[in-house]
């Protein structure tokens, strides 16, 4: 008799009799079946046991039911874990939202599937160090055959400033969408036409006499000259700090009060606000605000509320006469919020629920008008410093007689520019872009065809660029009218270099593993801290073109451009290539090595 056998009478006389009852009832159903097959273990020994297992493959290998399967299906939300915050459609407090993210959320998502590693196996695109022109012209050719998305065009020029040869070339006479890369040429376009120290300026003006009791028997006009820098970007402060310096200044010119209107001239620009070939999608999203010779905030505004005793209030930032904000907020105990905003006619209206201790909530939007907004946002920070104005906010173009009362001056086009391209911001390159079609003298009216004509002249004359290498149907390459070849922006980069601005136009770009937005690319890599390059991406964009130190200090300009749906490929081999640019040296030493990309 086996062990088995021999235990198994003092074992069920015991064990059933206590567990059986109190099982049965609740777990008869689901552990049964696995009981008796133990049972069956101990009682016929080894064989049995093999039988159990077999049996318990067949019953993993089974169909399940729907109420047992666990798999989603499409559209299915995954299984939250205990604690998990439920999810909210209530629109999210400005806090833990970023502009770009509230964007998004405002309109539907669109399905897309992300990219597959997969497509390229295990192998990735990786720098190598290579001496030797040959070499490197070599191992850039491997590396774009072997990585370059299959679907796309993928263009790349690589060319020495300091020996004027070329060192590699691929299909860089195709245009093609830059995307953001296109503030290279708006950058070189300021730089050139009013220069690195030029400044914008608002004006306030008046049509009518400032009285020796500090009141103006007429209208106030605030003339905008396209300044994007109206925002605590680069002033500090506030949100509405631009509205507050011009009513400072108003008031230590003497004025208390007005008696006619806030007018708001913004005739320095043609009025098209949203320029062609930006999609209605982008159009929420901050990234995509208005276009306006008299902006502030860079035409954002943020709606709030906030507890206030036993109401709600409801305010905007900045604040501003020209739009109104009504609350329908319920307070309620505790910290619940939801909360949603309505555009309407007049401005905004918030409805929903707010605890008392809920705090302040704050929801940013894109502002359709931002030249009446601005003069508001002056009239109610003149509001403050104790000058009332009796009469509206309405648009308008101040005479040729208007006398001056106040003028802000913007920080320098190179502190503007080093934003614009370090963060990417396109409210700062389309202000810019329309600026320099004006000049020094500020004449004529500003728009995207002035600029892009007056981009056309310097291509042309001073760079000798064709006109259908590069189109420019706005500022900053959100557009999706934007063409340039790669061999464009090489040449813009070889003029940049011996330009009188090179200086602030090299500092304006971010730089590898360190600084804006190259600050988490190629760190780690032999292009740290060495290359400095004006990124680009949109959905179908991924581009970089800028400067590389070699590894023995020689300096390169390149410039790659991807038009496809493979951005992370397309990505990947840029970061690649401009770490084995800076890894390359002209001149082989004892000990270089040769070897193969993507190892």
């Amino acid at each position: 008799m086996s062990a088995a056998w021999r235990g198994a009478p003092g074992l069920l006389p015991g064990l059933l009799p206590g567990l059986l009852p109190g099982l049965l009832p609740g777990l008869l159903p689901g552990l049964l079946p696995g009981l008796l097959l133990g049972l069956l273990c101990v009682l016929a020994g080894p064989g049995a046991a093999a039988l159990a297992q077999d049996a318990a493959k067949g019953n993993a290998g089974a169909p399940r039911t729907k109420a047992s399967a666990t798999a989603r299906g499409p559209g299915q939300a995954a299984p939250r874990t205990q604690g998990a915050p439920k999810p909210s459609t209530a629109a999210t407090p400005s806090a833990t939202r970023t502009p770009a993210t509230a964007a998004r959320r405002s309109s539907p998502r669109r399905a897309v599937a992300p990219p597959s590693r997969r497509r390229i196996g295990s192998a990735v695109p990786t720098w190598t160090a290579v001496a030797t022109v040959p070499a490197l012209v070599g191992t850039l050719g491997e590396a774009v055959d072997r990585f370059a998305p299959a679907r796309g065009t993928f263009g790349l020029l690589v060319v020495s400033l300091d020996h004027g040869d070329t060192l590699f070339a691929r299909q860089h006479t195709t245009p093609l969408l830059p995307a953001s890369t296109m503030k290279l040429f708006t950058a070189a376009l300021g730089f050139e036409r009013l220069g690195p120290e030029w400044q914008f300026r608002t004006e306030i003006l008046r049509d009518g006499p400032l009285l020796a009791d500090g009141t103006v028997r007429g209208n106030l006009y605030v003339r905008g000259d396209g300044d994007p820098s109206l925002s605590n970007r680069l002033l500090g402060g506030p949100p509405g700090i631009g509205a507050m310096l011009l009513a400072a200044k108003v008031a230590a010119a003497g004025v208390k009060r007005v008696t006619g209107d806030i007018v708001a001239d913004a005739t320095a620009f043609d009025a098209k606000r949203i320029p062609d070939g930006w999609r209605s999608r982008y159009l929420t999203a901050s990234y995509a605000a208005r276009v306006s010779a008299l902006s502030i905030n860079e035409n954002l505004v943020w709606v709030g509320v906030r507890p206030a005793g036993d109401r709600v209030e409801a305010f905007t930032e900045p604040q501003s006469t020209a739009v109104r904000v009504t609350s329908a907020v319920r307070l309620v105990p505790g910290r619940r919020a939801s909360i949603r905003v309505v555009k309407n006619a007049g401005g905004f209206e918030v409805r929903g629920v707010l605890g008392r201790l809920a705090g302040t909530r704050r929801y940013e939007y894109v502002l359709d008008d931002p030249a009446p907004f601005t003069a508001g946002a002056v009239q109610a920070a003149l509001a403050d410093a104790a000058v009332i104005v009796e009469g509206r906010v309405r648009p308008g173009a101040a005479p040729a007689g208007a006398l001056p009362v106040a003028e802000l001056a913007s920080p320098s086009l190179a502190a503007i520019v080093h934003e614009m391209n370090g963060e990417s911001i396109n409210h700062f390159a389309e202000l810019v872009f329309r600026a320099s079609a004006r000049g020094r003298e500020r004449l004529g009216v500003g728009s995207a065809e002035a600029g892009n004509a007056t981009l056309q002249t310097l291509l042309r004359d001073r760079l000798g660029i064709a006109p259908g290498e590069v189109h420019a149907a706005d500022g900053s390459g959100l557009s999706v009218l934007d063409r340039s070849t790669p061999g464009a922006l090489v040449r813009l980069l070889q003029y940049a270099h011996r330009a009188p601005w090179r200086e602030p136009f090299l500092e304006s770009l971010p730089v590898a593993g360190v600084r804006e937005t190259l600050r988490y690319r190629m760190r780690g890599t032999p292009a740290q801290g060495k290359l400095r390059a004006k990124t680009g991406t949109t959905n179908e964009v991924a581009s970089l073109a800028g400067y590389v130190t070699t590894r023995d200090g020689e300096t390169l300009a390149f410039a790659a451009i991807y038009n496809g749906r493979d951005r992370w490929r397309a990505k990947a081999l840029t970061d690649a290539i401009g770490a084995t640019l800076a890894a390359w040296r002209r001149t082989p030493e004892v000990g270089d090595s040769t070897p193969s990309p993507g190892r």
